[in-house]
């Protein structure tokens, strides 16, 4: 799946207008529009300011997995023993 179908699915879960996702992450509209669009690829530092806002892991949101978990299993915290 590429970036922007899932940019679009991840927006309307959390009921967010375009305008409301890109003021979240401080970009003009229109630029978001244009990842959602696929007529551009954002930045390493917007990238990786969608997943934060979306709250999922670079590989979900750029399509290499469909596991949105924002860290693996194996480097979760645990108890010390």
């Amino acid at each position: 799946m590429e970036i922007g179908k899932r940019l679009k699915i991840l927006r309307k879960e959390r009921k967010e207008t375009q305008a409301q996702t890109a003021k979240a992450i401080n970009l003009a509209v229109r630029n978001y529009q244009r990842f959602e669009l696929g007529e551009g690829f954002p930045s390493y530092e917007v990238f990786c300011a969608l997943a934060d806002h979306f709250q999922v892991n670079l590989d979900y949101l750029a399509g290499r997995t469909d596991v949105r978990d924002m860290l693996p299993p194996s480097l979760e915290k645990t108890e010390e023993i």
